[in-house]
């Protein structure tokens, strides 16, 4: 299963992507397996030596108590997560969930580094988009 994170690749404009594991319960590597999952508003961010999804929204269906948007760490090498940020403190960059997929049995999360898109770099992709279709057509 491929849950992927639309609004990410439009807003943003990724530099490098890293692959990560994440630490999940039960109940949520079955929903991450039922595509159970909102990547829409999540991001990733390094606390300390560690980094953590945040506000990803993972649904649960047994009736946990457990809050579906908390927090969870991603699982990384210690030289990748010192390489993510003197990147995001160097050149001002933000960590973005792209993809979270199964690999066998285990669940990985795609994170990129990327700088925002201004909203004339928006309409300029939706133009060009829109003039490639037209020319397709004729």
């Amino acid at each position: 299963m491929k849950i992927f994170n639309k609004k990410a690749s439009y807003d943003f404009e990724f530099l490098k992507t890293y692959e990560a594991g994440i630490a999940l319960s039960g109940f949520e590597a079955k929903a991450v397996r039922k595509g159970d999952v909102d990547l829409s508003r999540s991001f990733a961010k390094i606390i300390g030596n560690e980094a953590f999804l945040i506000n990803c929204s993972i649904s649960a269906h047994d009736g946990s108590e457990l809050d579906p948007r908390r927090s969870r760490k991603l699982l990384l090498h210690r030289s990748e997560i010192t390489e993510i940020l003197t990147q995001i403190k160097l050149k001002k960059l933000t960590l973005v969930p792209v993809l979270m997929y199964t690999k066998g049995r285990l669940v990985k999360v795609s994170i990129a580094l990327a700088h925002t898109k201004r909203e004339f770099e928006k309409r300029q992709k939706v133009k060009k988009r829109d003039l490639e279709r037209e020319m397709g057509t004729i």
